[in-house]
């Protein structure tokens, strides 16, 4: 059985994986060691299932596309004086098989067993298909 859990997360504003990337690319989403970073409101209660091999699943336009590591939990306390939690994660994004969400606010737990896969490698360079197409294919279970 793992002993990890992951998230998952709603990418808002994102209309792809490479808008996701170019994102957490810009200054302002990165921490100061040049690492991206997630900055949420909840500080996750299973955090020590998290930081022993979690991943943040994104949700890009209805459809889980990608995830990547967490490294590591920083606090962050706001202008308004709130606790925050940033998500600090690896730049390296992996591309995973589309897998459909329903919209949902916040983070959400996600167990291993219910993640879907990567991609192999060799189709991590494939050409992105149109969102249309990438959801007709999740929903049948062809991706």
């Amino acid at each position: 059985m793992d002993n990890y859990i992951n998230l998952i997360k709603l990418s808002v504003g994102s209309e792809s994986v490479e808008t996701l990337i170019d994102w957490q690319e810009s200054r302002a989403a990165k921490t100061s060691d040049g690492l991206p970073r997630h900055v949420t409101r909840m500080w996750p209660k299973r955090e020590a299932e998290i930081l022993r091999g979690g991943s943040i699943y994104w949700v890009i336009k209805g459809t889980i596309q990608c995830r990547q590591r967490i490294l590591r939990l920083d606090e962050v306390i706001g202008s308004d004086g709130i606790r925050r939690c940033a998500i600090v994660l690896d730049p390296e994004v992996h591309r995973t098989q589309a897998a459909l969400k329903r919209p949902f606010q916040g983070w959400r737990y996600l167990k291993p067993e219910d993640a879907p896969p990567d991609l192999p490698h060799s189709r991590e360079a494939d050409d992105a298909l149109p969102d249309d197409l990438n959801r007709a294919l999740a929903e049948i279970g062809v991706l």
